[in-house]
């Protein structure tokens, strides 16, 4: 299984970009990525590579998904958490 993780460009320097992880800043390679950046914008990141611009109007709700699975899976709905086991 792969996972990206969200983060926030912070600022950008030719085809890499400083990404704000929750506090935690990382360089990322914007060689992939499906749009064009600028800082503000936030991007879904997978091994270094940020790998696709998160919409705006989708932001606030993919930080949610993420902050839940942090958590556990207390607060992920229930299609994201899978069937139920049968009792």
């Amino acid at each position: 299984m792969c996972l990206g993780a969200p983060g926030r460009v912070v600022e950008i320097e030719g085809m890499s970009a400083l990404v704000d992880f929750g506090g935690v800043r990382r360089k990322v390679a914007l060689d992939i990525v499906d749009d064009p950046v600028c800082p503000g914008d936030y991007v879904l990141v997978h091994v270094g590579f940020a790998i696709r611009r998160i919409a705006p109007q989708d932001v606030a709700m993919t930080l949610a998904f993420f902050e839940a699975m942090a958590g556990g899976e207390e607060g992920l709905p229930p299609h994201v958490m899978g069937p139920e086991e049968p009792s």
